[in-house]
């Protein structure tokens, strides 16, 4: 298979400042997401910083980076202008990997990827793992996907989606009715150069902006979302000092 992973970095996070290069398992963030792209089987893994600091931390381990403007609004942006500067084929396959995902499984970014290695047709898919309990189902910062019957997303919510009116609102360590319809995005992505590039330059859309989910701008165009649904739940990404000491644990 032949897909590269870029990893955009941003330096100036909010909730945790400058947490790509804070150290997890004896290395910064960012390096350990870096050898986990490695460990996929890409044929390229490169950084995509808004910040010297990261560009000289990734060339001491003899990493590929580039620095990228500091002020695109997300990541897809970011990804979009390094793609643009290494001049990859417009058919090239494109796994976005957050910076702030050391524990991401290498295997996850293969298979996501070889969805749109083995369909020429889609241009963008993601990952969706299953919700066993009412307490992550009704969190808002879990976002929940409904998928068609060709494993297609039709629609992303941070509201519970679909609502059981039968067994809803449960406890929030119930566990949800047998079925298996419930399932959790997980911020991975695959796209064809081509697509991303037009992607970067639509304007938000109405969707979008209600739900705070960039996804949605693909969806809103009538774009098909690929979606891999994995049977493992990967460790979670690090957004808080509680995230960084439960995945320096997992690293120790």
């Amino acid at each position: 298979m032949s897909f590269c992973v870029l990893i955009p970095a941003r330096l100036a996070s909010t909730r945790l400042p400058r947490k790509v290069l804070l150290d997890v398992g004896g290395l910064p963030m960012i390096e350990q997401v870096r050898r986990r792209a490695v460990a996929s089987g890409a044929s390229r893994v490169v950084v995509a910083a808004d910040h010297p600091e990261i560009v000289a931390c990734i060339e001491d381990h003899g990493g590929e980076v580039l620095l990228t403007s500091p002020d695109h609004v997300c990541g897809t942006e970011r990804l979009a202008e390094a793609a643009r500067l290494l001049d990859l084929p417009a058919d090239a396959v494109i796994v976005n990997l957050q910076g702030d995902e050391p524990g991401m499984p290498p295997a996850l970014l293969q298979a996501t990827a070889k969805l749109l290695l083995e369909n020429e047709a889609l241009k963008m898919a993601t990952a969706a793992v299953p919700i066993h309990h009412w307490a992550e189902l009704a969190d808002p910062h879990a976002v929940k996907l409904i998928c068609n019957d060709q494993g297609h997303a039709r629609y992303f919510s941070r509201a519970p989606i679909p609502w059981h009116r039968q067994y809803f609102p449960m406890q929030p360590q119930d566990p949800l009715p047998d079925g298996g319809h419930w399932w959790r995005h997980l911020g991975l992505y695959a796209y064809r150069h081509q697509f991303l590039q037009d992607y970067a330059r639509w304007p938000a859309s109405p969707l979008e902006q209600i739900e705070s989910l960039e996804q949605m701008r693909a969806l809103e165009r009538g774009v098909q979302i690929a979606v891999y649904c994995a049977a493992e739940v990967p460790p979670a990404g690090v957004d808080t000092l509680a995230d960084l000491e439960r995945v320096r644990r997992l690293f120790s």
